[in-house]
This record gives structure tokens, sequence and C-alpha cells, in this order.
């Protein structure tokens, strides 16, 4: 009666994990949602279903965290592909903070380090979330 609750809710849970995590953990409970599914296919109570939705999540789970902590593998980290790349500074802030043109916009910046000078271009050394830590620019630390 209630199969295709299960049904709905692992494609929601698949749906979230392709947009935000990465992390495989709502993948896990995505497949257990489908195990509960196909137990109320094959006939099983309610009772069965949750049993079976609750077993075999956890043991999901605890496969993703165990296959995490092997690879050492952060799925849900992001590749820094901007580090190394130049920016031109269009304001220096009071608290030290910058807005930066890179890539056709305009985005917040911070310096690595409060020795860090700050200078008209500057090098990606970092990301952080949505801000760009910036670095000397090695062509203009001779000068």
């Amino acid at each position: 009666m209630l199969g295709w609750f299960w049904w709905a809710l692992a494609l929601v849970l698949v749906s979230a994990e392709m947009l935000g995590g990465g992390t495989f953990y709502l993948l896990a409970l995505a497949m257990a949602a489908v195990v509960g599914g196909v137990v109320e296919l094959l006939g099983g109570s309610f009772l069965w279903q949750l049993f079976s939705v609750g077993a075999s999540g956890v043991v999901g789970c605890l496969g993703a965290y165990f296959w995490r902590r092997k690879t050492g593998r952060n799925p849900g980290k992001q590749m820094a592909f901007d580090v190394g790349q130049r920016v031109q500074v269009l304001v220096w802030n009071d608290d030290g903070s910058a807005r930066v043109a890179y890539r056709g916009s305009r985005w917040d910046a911070i310096v690595a380090t409060p020795e860090t000078p700050r200078r008209d271009s500057m090098v990606i050394v970092e990301v952080r979330g949505s801000v760009l830590v910036l670095g000397e620019n090695p062509m203009s630390a001779s000068h």
C-alpha cells in the first residue's frame, strides 16, 4: 500500500545527493529506500519494510564511512582550478578584504596572511567557498 512512498523517497534522496553532497551517504539511504520498495513488492508487512530499510540504511552508511576512510577521499571537496590565476584588484576595503575582477565577474577576496602586500595584481592561492584567497604575484615580488 505504501510502496510508492519508498520509491519517491529514493528519488528524492538520489536527487539531493546529485545536487549537493557527493558524500554517498544519501545514496546509501536511497538504496535503503529501494530495499523497502522491493520488500513491499514482495508482500512484506510494513514492519518488515521498516526493518529492512533501517538495517540496509545502517549497513550502507557504514560502508560509505569505511570506504571514505580507506580511500582517504573526500568526494564533497571541490578542486580549486582557479589557484595560480591572476586577478585584478578593483578596490581594497578597510577591513583588508577586496573586490577583484576575475572571469568576467566581481569576486570577494582576502589576503592569505596579514603580511601579504596589497597590490593591484594578485594571484589566487586558495578558494574558500566563493571567496578568493590572494597571495603576492610572483612577477611583482621582485620589483
